[in-house]
């Protein structure tokens, strides 16, 4: 069984999968949205046909300082969302803050041209939030 990561923006979602022993994470892709969460919806809604989900960890936008922000009342009702539609399926969050930093390092490092980074940076998001997930696990 899978887990299935999610880095949900205003514009762009990436997601990102674990194995099936729930080890590793690969950055699956990013879909643009612009802020309709039918076509993200409809994206897992293919994801829960192609593999066995047992698991959806959605990243928590936070503030730097741990306080509530905007972005993150959104994702709360994105999550609704999720737990209404995928009721058989445990929906989880996990703090986010600075998976975009820690994608775009990466990616500075890798040497990925600057005109494709805006496509792989919610992906590689996605991947960092799935393994602080995973790590986590382990060590309870």
């Amino acid at each position: 069984m899978r887990i299935l990561a999610i880095d949900y923006g205003d514009t762009r979602t990436g997601f990102a999968i674990s194995d099936e022993l729930g080890i590793t994470a690969q950055g699956l892709e990013t879909i643009y949205s612009n802020g309709n969460d039918k076509i993200i919806l409809k994206k897992i809604d293919e994801l829960l046909q192609e593999y066995s989900i047992e698991k959806i960890i959605v990243g928590m936008p936070y503030n730097m300082d741990g306080s509530v922000s905007e972005r993150m009342k959104i994702t709360e009702q994105l999550i609704h969302k999720l737990k209404c539609k995928y009721n058989k399926i445990k929906i989880d969050y996990i703090d986010e803050r600075l998976t975009t930093v820690q994608a775009h390092k990466t990616m500075n490092f890798l040497g990925v041209n600057k005109h494709k980074k805006k496509n792989m940076v919610d992906t590689i998001s996605a991947v960092y939030i799935l393994e602080t997930y995973l790590e986590r696990q382990k060590n309870l």
